[in-house]
């Protein structure tokens, strides 16, 4: 994701995963089934699809999604739903030009390997060979840690840095040069390659580098070597002064309510970490490349497709190759990255074994979640990728009345300063009743508070997920507990079970 600094409050969205990620713990070890051989989608699929889809929308108050499946590397549904632009209600359609978000690190990845390929870059070199800006600190720091974000650079896209005046003020324009100085600046989190931690700076750093061996920015290098040969007509990088036909609005959700996205400059725009307009269309033309070959060699697709090690040979945590992340889903692989950016977030999931992929794409900020979306639609599309229902746990009886009173004066607008660990970033605030209210679905006062997560720590704390809301309607409420009792943090976010 790209976007972490759009949205710093205490109420956190990291509910979102939890039903879904018991069940793939639960099924990892299963053998996978053989590759589906369908290649069509039945009317009944397809109007289950839009039906959960359409549901979904509204649960996470989404205005509009560009949905594309691709079944052996060839598109069996592209289509939109909602709004494009809410001011003029456009429609969403499958030719909607949506911003990628971090999502499009794949591209830049695979750029870097055809120059690779070509011997025009080192995977195992080290920066200082492309950065003259490179200080002591990025000695051990190569190419391929940038790409497997095992480099241990400093991040740039917090807060304090991108604020106005900060090194990053995101309302400036700044120079490559100027960027990758600034970036050398930063203090390293860890030696390279002895952790994995998620870092925008090191694709940042990959397209400048492109640039340096090219001679061509980043996007004009993406164009001329993929985009265009493969009919990517519509793919290209972010411009606000630009007229681009079909382009979507992006929306951000403030106090329960949908306002557009924020401005920054043309710098933060045009960043390799994630600033590529695309459709659906034409991702279906890149899954297809992607399937058929032709883009590199399919020993660079393999490298890119594997899980990193870190120094000591251990995968790193992450589980993240060369900009993609490697997981299983009911014993199945799977290969994906997500994105947030501007308002827009996205999702690409590809299930090689069994020649299922989905992309998501949504004009909504980190308030929804297309990953979600794309997940339960693959389920749809091959059963055998559903992942299970989180079934109900047993509860205690005294936290659970406890978290239900919690959450109530919470949306009910009550100071909580007292609710929460001392040293807490909470404040109160009207505007987060008003987004509670706007998040949690009706009667769910009345409804039951079911419990699908319990991670206890043997201090106390711990990390609760509850269902909470009707059935067939509910979200999911995450709280984390210290061991005083008190609140530490929590979340609400939408519900994989939801079906």
């Amino acid at each position: 994701m790209r976007a972490g600094w759009q949205r710093a409050a205490v109420v956190v969205a990291v509910a979102m995963t939890l039903g879904a990620g018991q069940a793939a713990a639960r099924q990892a070890a299963s053998a996978p089934a053989p590759a589906a051989q369908v290649e069509i989608l039945s009317s009944a699929q397809q109007a289950e699809i839009d039906r959960y889809v359409l549901a979904e929308m509204e649960r996470q108050r989404v205005p509009g999604l560009a949905v594309g499946i691709y079944l052996q590397g060839r598109p069996v549904l592209m289509k939109g739903y909602g709004l494009a632009d809410v001011e003029w209600a456009a429609p969403m359609g499958p030719d909607t030009r949506m911003q990628t978000g971090s999502l499009g690190k794949q591209f830049v990845a695979t750029a870097i390997m055809k120059l690779a390929e070509e011997g025009k870059v080192a995977l195992d070199a080290p920066l200082s060979r492309y950065f003259p800006e490179a200080t002591a600190s990025w000695d051990g720091v190569t190419v391929a840690h940038l790409l497997s974000h095992t480099s241990g650079i400093g991040s740039y896209d917090n807060p304090e840095l991108i604020g106005p005046g900060g090194p990053f003020d995101i309302r400036r324009d700044y120079s490559e040069g100027e960027l990758a100085t600034a970036i050398a600046a930063l203090p390293n989190a860890f030696e390279a390659g002895s952790q994995w931690s998620y870092n925008n700076a090191n694709y940042v750093l990959l397209g400048i580098l492109i640039h340096r061996v090219t001679g061509q920015p980043y996007g004009d290098y993406l164009r001329e070597v993929f985009f265009a040969p493969l009919g990517m007509s519509a793919t290209r990088v972010i411009s606000d002064t630009d007229v681009i036909p079909r382009r979507a609005s992006g929306y951000e959700m403030h106090a329960g309510r949908l306002r557009n996205q924020a401005w920054v400059s043309p710098t933060f725009n045009s960043t390799a970490d994630g600033t590529i307009y695309t459709t659906v269309e034409d991702m279906g033309r890149w899954e297809r490349a992607l399937v058929e070959g032709g883009l590199v060699s399919p020993a660079s697709l393999a490298t890119m497709w594997t899980v990193q090690p870190l120094a000591d040979g251990t995968p790193n945590p992450g589980r993240y190759g060369f900009g993609w992340k490697i997981d299983t889903m009911r014993g199945t692989r799977r290969i994906m990255h997500n994105g947030s950016w501007q308002g827009f977030t996205s999702s690409m999931t590809r299930y090689p074994d069994r020649g299922v992929t989905v992309v998501v794409f949504a004009n909504l900020d980190t308030s929804g979640n297309p990953a979600l979306i794309a997940r339960i639609v693959a389920g749809l599309v091959d059963p055998t990728l559903m992942p299970g229902p989180a079934p109900a746990l047993p509860d205690d009886a005294a936290r659970a009345r406890k978290v239900r009173t919690f959450l109530a004066k919470a949306a009910d607008g009550d100071d909580l300063k007292a609710e929460f660990v001392e040293g807490s970033p909470y404040e109160h605030s009207p505007e987060l009743a008003q987004e509670l209210q706007g998040s949690l679905p009706a009667g769910w006062r009345e409804a039951p508070m079911i419990l699908v997560q319990d991670l206890t720590r043997p201090d106390g704390s711990g990390r609760y997920g509850y269902r909470v809301g009707p059935e067939g309607n509910t979200r999911l409420l995450t709280v984390a507990l210290a061991p005083s009792g008190r609140v530490q943090g929590f979340g609400v976010g939408p519900d994989p079970d939801n079906r």
